[in-house]
């Protein structure tokens, strides 16, 4: 057993576990407050979800950078670097379940499900190498 865990551990980075945790913490956290903000506040479902999803990207950014990748650079730069990785990681989700449905004629679940997959490889890979890379860090924090 310690012999699959030392394997997995070299296979697998710290920093990729840690992602995924955030991911988790972040989807419950960004429900809780689009649940929370329809059925308390009765806001629209389009308002509680803007609101969910602001939330959870300030979050993600938060405990990423904390946590996940340790990165002490500068917030703003890092901050934007994020939302840019996240944006390219939203439009090749959007990419691969139009893609799985219309050509591919896939189930519309289950392309959504399969459409979490580019978007968290993307998302980690950039946020790793792009937005919060110790190169990118600068002196002055």
């Amino acid at each position: 057993m310690r012999r699959i865990v030392g394997l997995l551990r070299s296979l697998i980075p710290e920093t990729a576990v840690r992602y995924v945790v955030v991911g988790v913490a972040n989807t419950i956290v960004g429900l809780s407050v689009i649940y929370g903000a329809m059925y308390f506040l009765h806001f629209s479902d389009a308002l509680a979800n803007s609101v969910g999803y602001l939330v959870g990207v300030i979050v993600s950014f938060v405990l990423n950078r904390n946590w996940t990748f340790a990165h002490t650079g500068s917030i703003a730069p890092a901050l934007a670097r994020f939302i840019a990785v996240l944006l390219v990681a939203y439009f090749a989700n959007l990419a691969t379940v139009l893609a799985l449905i219309d050509v591919l004629g896939f189930n519309r679940y289950a392309a959504q499900a399969v459409g979490v997959l580019p978007y968290t490889a993307l998302g980690y890979f950039g946020s790793r190498y792009f937005a919060f890379h110790s190169r990118m860090q600068d002196s002055s924090t």
